[in-house]
């Protein structure tokens, strides 16, 4: 038996030899590192979790989820073992500050980049809208639909909980913006189920000085003014009216800007029928499409038989091959970079409360009773996208 009445001396090892001996192997903790902890105590607005150091490390309520949490245990249990994020260095009482939050929010920027690189369809619900489009969660992260993006025929207000299908516009973790599209993942769909030289019945929705824009089964695609007739039109005024249902052909589908340009030009049996005589037009539509693609497919044909040819040749050919709406200063289906900037991905509670209907939408992280500087970069106040000028009409819902 081991005698317990041992005293320090015959041990040979003192308080001070213990202290010593942990300040040796002591472990060093720095502000961005990822650690191993577990949780020890719960409490009302926060937990103490064990990481190995001296002092029990700290984790605030607002840091443990990058979504909204009411009560620590909603995220921790007692004795649950997981990774924590080093937040701030040591404070007076040689305590650190961890979150889970920036854990998340780190591999939810990687994972949306992923989704970007892949161009994948997500599907997020709206959960409030400002005057300038919608906000989803995607990942966790706060995006953004501006209003032109977004092809549905409901009033944005009328949106909020609605789950709509989305493609990626801008990802950038840097400036902390997230735009996506609704409007680009309907036309992608739309546009796998149809084909250039393909001709389809339409409805006009919107006339511009440069072209009609005509829903065709759920997306708006561009009848731009030179591909009217093959004779000359003042405006496409003259020619359409709101709600007229017209016969087009598709001449283009870019799937990567969500753009369908249609002509009725190529369908003329004669020149300027399109003007004197629209049934005729529309009568012989799917004869003279038919003519149409026969000729697309003999010179894709002959520039494959002859590689040989000059690139000039080539070119030529290349240039006679499918026309495409000229593009104008109107841009319709891009972003439009403005200086008023997009709100940020990252939210706090406050701002979900708010339903964000301000302009001072975005959020520091709330201060820990500590005053912790929260994780990231502060996001700037954000203000809406302004509606373009020139808006694309919107197309029939889903």
């Amino acid at each position: 038996m081991v005698n317990q009445n041992l005293t320090a001396t015959e041990i040979g090892f003192t308080h001070e030899d213990f202290a010593a001996l942990l300040d040796k192997y002591d472990y060093h903790f720095s502000p961005g590192d990822v650690v191993p902890g577990t949780v020890f105590s719960i409490e009302p607005r926060g937990a103490l979790i064990d990481i190995g150091a001296k002092t029990a490390a700290y984790i605030p309520i607002q840091e443990m989820s990058i979504n909204r949490v009411d009560a620590p245990e909603e995220v921790l249990q007692s004795n649950e073992t997981r990774e924590f994020f080093i937040l701030t260095d040591e404070n007076e009482d040689g305590q650190l500050t961890l979150s889970i939050r920036r854990i998340e929010y780190m591999r939810a920027w990687e994972r949306v980049r992923q989704l970007q690189a892949e161009d994948a369809t997500v599907r997020s619900g709206v959960f409030a809208t400002n005057r300038g489009g919608a906000l989803v969660r995607i990942e966790g992260l706060r995006g953004f639909i501006p209003g032109s993006h977004i092809s549905t025929r409901k009033p944005k207000e009328e949106l909020v909980g609605e789950e709509l299908p989305l493609k990626f516009l801008e990802v950038d973790e840097e400036r902390n913006r997230l735009v996506l599209s609704h409007r680009r993942a309907l036309v992608e769909r739309k546009m796998n189920r149809l084909e250039v030289g393909e001709v389809v019945i339409g409805t006009v929705r919107g006339i511009k000085p440069y072209g009609a824009f005509i829903d065709i089964g759920g997306v708006s695609g561009l009848l731009h003014i030179s591909e009217i007739s093959h004779e000359h039109i003042d405006t496409p005024h003259s020619v359409f009216n709101v709600n007229d249902e017209v016969k087009v052909m598709i001449i283009d589908l870019d799937a990567e800007r969500g753009r369908i340009s249609l002509s009725t030009k190529q369908l003329e049996p004669e020149p300027g029928d399109m003007i004197k005589n629209r049934d005729l037009v529309y009568d012989k539509a799917e004869e003279m499409a038919a003519k149409y693609r026969e000729q697309m497919l003999a010179k894709q044909q002959g520039i494959t038989a002859a590689p040989a040819e000059s690139d000039d040749a080539v070119e030529a050919l290349a240039e006679e091959e499918i026309p495409s709406a000229m593009e104008t200063e109107e841009e319709i289906s891009a972003v439009a970079e403005t200086e008023e900037e997009i709100p940020a991905a990252v939210e706090t509670e406050e701002e979900t409360l708010a339903a964000v209907e301000t302009e001072e939408e975005i959020s520091t992280v709330a201060e820990t009773k500590e005053e912790i500087p929260a994780a990231v970069e502060t996001e700037k106040e954000i203000s809406a996208v302004a509606e373009t000028e020139e808006e694309i009409p919107v197309a029939i819902e889903e």
